[in-house]
């Protein structure tokens, strides 16, 4: 009798999305529960083979016909699976999961997100900071001589609030549920590779901070350009930067 059923009572798992893991493919011809069976023209099981035993009592050259045993559960293969699949007993990690989500649906839910976040921050910084930048005119009244200086500290104090603001915001949500609220109105949702379920808290973090610190400390306008092109040429997950610091892929959320 099996032993591999979960004993009675067992709770369900939490994570709605969580695939089931993809078993081996055994090989052509072979069982899955076992060896398989010798060929056409071997020894019968349990007697010595025809013509007794091969000199010098070893096994017959080639272990009598039989194919070398399977590697285990994912040998040989990367983490990420290859190209769409392993070799032996390596299935495909999108297996039992959603399609990829379509680049233009990703590039919207990151353009909703940056906006309900950005807004609000760019309003609170108009009343905050309203003596953020001073004119210094000591140079004389044409206009070409006037020099803008930032405020002492402000422009620091907000780089800091913007990066606890969007890191915090895809961290959170991407670890609740896997979605941002651009994704959840795209019909998107981040999942683990390995298995298809919501990123854990440090996955989570590690996505959301590859994502968007390169942009709000140094990289304003470069870093976006790099994450766009990562995607478009990633096979074959489409994984951005991001994705793949987390070990996430997006795809399409389930009804």
């Amino acid at each position: 009798m099996s032993t591999d059923q979960p004993p009675p009572g067992q709770p369900p798992e939490d994570d709605p999305f969580l695939k089931k893991p993809q078993q081996p493919t055994p090989p052509s011809g072979g069982s899955p529960y076992g060896s398989p069976p010798p060929p056409a023209g071997g020894p019968p099981p349990g007697g010595p083979p025809p013509g007794g035993p091969p000199p010098g009592g070893g096994h017959p050259p080639g272990g009598g016909g039989y194919p070398p045993p399977p590697p285990p559960y994912g040998g040989g293969g990367d983490p990420y699976g290859g190209s769409g699949g392993g070799g032996y007993g390596m299935p495909d990690p999108l297996a039992g999961m959603p399609p990829l989500a379509p680049f233009g649906k990703r590039l919207a839910a990151r353009v909703i997100d940056a906006l309900i976040i950005g807004i609000p921050l760019y309003v609170l910084e108009l009343i905050f900071s309203s003596k953020r930048y001073v004119v210094d005119t000591n140079k004389g009244d044409d206009v070409s001589d006037v020099v803008v200086r930032s405020y002492s500290g402000s422009g620091l104090i907000w780089t800091l609030i913007g990066i606890l603001a969007y890191v915090g915001y895809d961290w959170f949500m991407t670890k609740r549920n896997g979605q941002t609220l651009g994704k959840k109105l795209m019909g998107l949702r981040v999942a683990m590779l390995n298995d298809g379920g919501v990123p854990p808290s440090n996955a989570s973090l590690t996505r959301a901070a590859v994502l968007w610190l390169p942009t709000l400390i140094c990289c304003f306008c470069l870093w976006p350009i790099a994450l766009v092109v990562s995607v478009l040429i990633d096979k074959p997950y489409k994984q951005g930067w991001h994705d793949k610091a987390a070990k996430t892929v997006v795809v399409t959320a389930t009804p």
